[in-house]
């Protein structure tokens, strides 16, 4: 039976930004739940998630050896720390929005 759950019961995140563009790893808390990151976390759905920020573009980057994803999400910033005013649109914020994800599980 498949259920939904959100993204922080299974993982973690860390996140940055440099001018209009996210950084943001997703860590899985136990190795085997990387395959669940790997199938639900795709570029599209993060994109898709985002979608209310309007980013043009969203690569997403497997990092086997440490059981993480990691998204760079492109024009999602308002320009960028330093011309937005909308300062919770930054950092940890959109890690947490990430997290609250819902995903499917078996």
């Amino acid at each position: 039976m498949v259920k939904k759950i959100p993204l922080y019961q299974l993982a973690h995140a860390r996140t940055g930004d440099k001018g209009n563009r996210s950084n943001i790893s997703v860590i899985a808390y136990r190795v085997e739940d990387f395959p669940i990151l790997l199938r639900e976390l795709t570029a599209e759905r993060v994109k898709d998630h985002f979608s209310f920020r309007k980013p043009s573009a969203v690569k997403r980057y497997e990092l086997e050896n440490l059981k993480a994803l990691n998204f760079v999400i492109d024009d999602v910033l308002d320009g960028g720390v330093n011309l937005s005013l909308n300062l919770d649109s930054h950092g940890k914020s959109l890690s947490y929005w990430l997290l609250a994800m819902e995903i499917d599980i078996d």
